[in-house]
C-alpha cells in the first residue's frame, strides 16, 4: 500500500457520514478493461492459442492470478503462471504508455472529491506497477493512498484491500462509499461492509441491499455518495 498523506492528517468530510471514498482502476476511472482483453489475446496467440470471447466475462475485474490461471487451464497453454503474469503486465504496460483515457465523469468526480477534502483511496487488483503508471494520467495528488493487488495475501473479491484501504484512512468500513465495475470488486467491498455504487463495464450488475447499480460514473457525486451511506440498507 503506497500512501501519500498520512493517516492522521487525512480530513473527515464535514458535516457528513461519509468518511471516505474508495474507487477501483480499470473500468471504473479509466477505459482499460479492454486493454487487459487485448493483452491476454495478443499473448496467447504468441503462445499459440485463440481466446473465446466467451471467457472475457470470467476473466474481467479478477486479480491476475485467479485470469491468468483460468486462461492458462481453458487453453491447456504451456507456461506457467509467474511467467504469463510477467507477459500479461509488460503487454499492458505497452499499451497504456500510449495514453489512458478516463471514463466519462472521471475526471470530475475526482476533482469535486478533492475540492470538499473527501478522503479517497484508489483500490485495484492491478499490480503496483501498473498502478503507478496510471496514477500519472489521473493524477496522484487525488488520492490519500492506494492499494494494489500485489500488496495484500488476498485480493478481490476477498475483502482484504478495501479492509486495509479503511484503516489506512482511519475511517469504518460500513461509512466508506465504494465505486466498482465489476462483479469481482464489488463482492470483496460488499464483504469488507461498505457501500457500493457498481457502474458496469463489460458484464452486468444487479442491485442488492446496499448497492446501487448506475450505468455511468456522470452519474455519481458527493451527494450521491453521502445519500448511499445515510440510506438504509
Amino acid at each position: 500500500m503506497t500512501s501519500t498523506v498520512p493517516a492522521s492528517l487525512t480530513r473527515l468530510a464535514e458535516g457528513a457520514a461519509l468518511q471516505a471514498v474508495f474507487l477501483d482502476m480499470d473500468g471504473t476511472l479509466v477505459d482499460t478493461e479492454g486493454f487487459w482483453w487485448d493483452a491476454e489475446v495478443e499473448v496467447f496467440a504468441d503462445l499459440g492459442h485463440r481466446l473465446d470471447e466467451a471467457w472475457r466475462d470470467v476473466v474481467v475485474g479478477g486479480p491476475m492470478t485467479r485470469s491468468a490461471g483460468y486462461l492458462i487451464e481453458a487453453t491447456g497453454a504451456d507456461i506457467t503462471l509467474a511467467e504469463l503474469t510477467v507477459l500479461l503486465n509488460d503487454k499492458f504496460e505497452n499499451r497504456i504508455a500510449r495514453g489512458v483515457p478516463l471514463m466519462p465523469g472521471a475526471a470530475r468526480l475526482l476533482a469535486e472529491l478533492a475540492a470538499h477534502n473527501v478522503p479517497t483511496a484508489l483500490v485495484s487488483a492491478s499490480h503496483r506497477r501498473i498502478i503507478d503508471r496510471i496514477l500519472a494520467s489521473l493524477g496522484p495528488e487525488h488520492f490519500a493512498l492506494s492499494v494494489a493487488g500485489d500488496e495484500v495475501p488476498r485480493t478481490k473479491p476477498h475483502p482484504d484491500p478495501y479492509l486495509l484501504a479503511a484503516a489506512g484512512l482511519g475511517a469504518e468500513p460500513a461509512r466508506c462509499a465504494v465505486v466498482e465495475d465489476t462483479a469481482t470488486g464489488v463482492a470483496a467491498a460488499e464483504a469488507a461492509g461498505c457501500r457500493v455504487v457498481a457502474v458496469p463495464s463489460v458484464a452486468s450488475i444487479a442491485p442488492a441491499a446496499g448497492r446501487v447499480v448506475v450505468q455511468s460514473l456522470e452519474e455519481v457525486d458527493l451527494v450521491f455518495l453521502r445519500t448511499l451511506i445515510t440510506a438504509p440498507h
